[in-house]
């Protein structure tokens, strides 16, 4: 056990020597920093980072460019959490709102994805453990588009959903929380990050 603590402290003083910042200097955050992905991925930590003061406390901002999503928690700061976004001609951006809020959805693949992917089912019940939408989904206006959860972790950070923003379980049960019915979404190709 003082061994594990000695090389746990090695990682973080190599952490911060390596210039990764507060919120990487943790084994699991040097791992992940170092070999992307592996265990740090499927819990990776979101954090709060310092944001353009002119977006409102309740605002998500989804960023495919920075491939963050975040939520403004007070003036100036907010919550980043790593997302999945959707790739090629699938990429959007405008301003929504959270129509409505879901515990465990079902989700019914739309004709197109299942023309492209017949294995398909036509229909998964919420609470499944292959529900592609997780444990948590937040509806964005009256489009099929969604900030939800995963059964496939290993997919955030990539391109890959079909219009759909994709955080991990425990991120969007965070998420989901903190965010009321109504709350303004703001999806950008921006950058806000360096």
């Amino acid at each position: 056990m003082k061994n594990l603590r000695h090389y746990v402290a090695a990682a973080v003083i190599a952490a911060m020597a390596l210039g990764l910042g507060a919120e990487r200097a943790s084994a699991q955050g040097l791992f992940q920093s170092l070999f992307g992905g592996g265990a740090g991925a499927y819990n990776s930590r979101s954090y709060v980072v310092r944001f353009h003061e002119g977006y409102a406390p309740g605002t998500i901002v989804v960023s495919f460019g920075d491939r963050r999503l975040y939520f403004i928690h007070e003036r100036g700061a907010a919550i980043s959490y790593p997302i999945g976004v959707p790739s090629g001609k699938a990429r959007w951006s405008g301003v929504s709102h959270v129509s409505r809020k879901r515990v465990n959805p079902p989700w019914t693949p739309t004709p197109d994805m299942r023309r492209e992917n017949p294995a398909l089912p036509a229909h998964v019940p919420g609470g499944h453990p292959r529900n592609p939408l997780g444990v948590r989904a937040l509806y964005l206006g009256d489009t099929l588009y969604r900030i939800h959860g995963t059964d496939a972790p290993w997919t955030v950070g990539r391109d890959v959903t079909h219009g759909c923003v994709r955080l991990y379980n425990n991120h969007v049960v965070d998420l989901y929380n903190r965010t009321r019915v109504g709350a303004r979404v703001i999806v950008t190709q921006r950058r806000f990050t360096r």
